[in-house]
C-alpha cells in the first residue's frame, strides 16, 4: 500500500471526525472532493486509485484537476475553491505524517547528527539572506550550517505546509513533539530499502542516520574541502575525529600516488598492455 491511502484514511477518521468533530455535511463535501480527485488522477496516471501515491498528486495535476472542475464539470469558482480548500487541508495534515522529503535532504546536505536534527526548531531555520540552520551540538555548542539553494527550496515548501511557531519542532510528530531518534532511523532505513531497487549494492548495507552524516563528509572531502573545515562543519570536538576522512577518498589517494611517481612517467593507474592481458587470459 502506498503512503496516500493510509494518510487519507487517517485524515478523515482522526483529523475530521475525532479531532475537529466536523459536521456530516463537511465530511461529505470533503469525501466528494477526493472521490473526484482520485478518479481524475487515476485517468491521468493510468494507476488504480489504491496505487496512487502522494507524489502523483503534484501541483500540475492539481491544477489540471481544478481546470477540469470548471471546464468539464461546470463547477462554480466557489465550489472549485471549496474543493481546493479540502485538498490543502489534507496536505497540511499529510505533511506532518511524511516529513521525509525535507528531513532526508537536510540530513544529507548538512551532515547533522540525528540528535541535532530532532532538536531543531522552526526558528533555527533561516532561509533568507545567508540561509543556514542554527544547530545545538555536543557540549551545547552552537554552530551555523550553510544551506544550498536546493535545500532552501525544499525547506520553504516544508515550512509552508508545516506552519507553526518559532519555538516548535521543525520536524514534529502528530502530537507536536520532536521526532525520536528511533523514528528518524526508521525513516532512513525505509527509504534506503526503496533506493536499493535502483542501487542493488544497498541491499547488503546497513544505512543509518550516521551513514548520511558520513556521506556528507565524504562529499565535502571529494570536493577538496580541508579537514579543519569539515571538522567545524560537522561539529567535531577533536580534529582526530575528522582524520578518519583523510585517507577515505580513493581519488585523493590516486592524486597522492601520482605526485610521487618517478620523473617522466604519466600520472594515473597502471594499465597493462593488451598483449599482457592476452597472455594472462590464456593461462
Amino acid at each position: 500500500m502506498t503512503a496516500l491511502a493510509p494518510a487519507l484514511q487517517a485524515y478523515f477518521t482522526e483529523r475530521l471526525i475525532n479531532q475537529r468533530n466536523s459536521s456530516p455535511e463537511t465530511i461529505a463535501a470533503y469525501r466528494n472532493a477526493f472521490r473526484l480527485l482520485l478518479r481524475f488522477a487515476a485517468e491521468r496516471t493510468g494507476k488504480q486509485p489504491f496505487e496512487l501515491d502522494l507524489d502523483d498528486l503534484d501541483a500540475p495535476l492539481i491544477g489540471s484537476f481544478l481546470k477540469h472542475l470548471e471546464d468539464d464539470r461546470g463547477n462554480s469558482p466557489r465550489t472549485r475553491n471549496a474543493r481546493l480548500g479540502a485538498i490543502h487541508s489534507f496536505y497540511r495534515f499529510a505533511a506532518l505524517e511524511h516529513p521525509e522529503h525535507a528531513l532526508l535532504t537536510l540530513m544529507i546536505q548538512t551532515g547533522v547528527r540525528v540528535s541535532e536534527l530532532t532538536g531543531l526548531r522552526i526558528g533555527d531555520a533561516h532561509l533568507d539572506r545567508g540561509p543556514h540552520i542554527q544547530v545545538l551540538g555536543k557540549g551545547r555548542k552552537r554552530r551555523a550550517t550553510t544551506l544550498t539553494r536546493e535545500t532552501v527550496a525544499v525547506l520553504r515548501a516544508w515550512l509552508k505546509e508545516r506552519r507553526g511557531q518559532p519555538d516548535e519542532p521543525l520536524f514534529p510528530t502528530r502530537q507536536g513533539r520532536p521526532l525520536s531518534r528511533y523514528t528518524v532511523g526508521v525513516i532512513v532505513a525505509k527509504h534506503a530499502a526503496t533506493a536499493a531497487s535502483g542501487c542493488p549494492s544497498l541491499q547488503f548495507k546497513r544505512v543509518t542516520p550516521h551513514t548520511l552524516r558520513h556521506a556528507n563528509a565524504m562529499l565535502l572531502r571529494a570536493k577538496g574541502v580541508d579537514l579543519a573545515t569539515i571538522g567545524l562543519w560537522l561539529g567535531h570536538e577533536s580534529v582526530q575525529t575528522t582524520r578518519i576522512y583523510e585517507h577515505a577518498d580513493p581519488k585523493l589517494k590516486e592524486q597522492a600516488i601520482a605526485r610521487t611517481a618517478p620523473l617522466g612517467t604519466k600520472p594515473g593507474r597502471y594499465r597493462p598492455s593488451d598483449q599482457l592481458l592476452a597472455f594472462l587470459d590464456g593461462l
